[in-house]
């Protein structure tokens, strides 16, 4: 099973108000490995940006991968809206 992201680059362009993600803001709040909408960086990205990586290392304690997904899938659409 893997997350499907339509790598649309939405959770990339809205990183400023993260503190996990500081070390990757541009200062405009968007990721600075972001060209158009895909990551410059993506085999090397961090732990955080890779979403089934993340949740076998740190999350699947905590639940189980399906609301881990539908989690993400919430937030996902939260940032969607915000540049609707």
């Amino acid at each position: 099973m893997m997350y499907k992201c339509d790598m649309c680059g939405c959770c990339c362009r809205h990183i400023g108000n993260s503190e996990i993600y500081k070390d990757l803001d541009n200062g405009h709040g968007v990721c600075k490995y972001l060209v158009g909408n895909l990551c410059s960086i993506y085999n090397n990205r961090p732990l955080l940006c890779r979403i089934d990586e993340t949740y076998n290392q740190i999350f699947y304690k905590l639940m189980d991968i399906e609301m881990y997904y539908n989690l993400n899938k919430i937030e996902c659409e939260k940032l969607k809206k915000m540049e609707e």
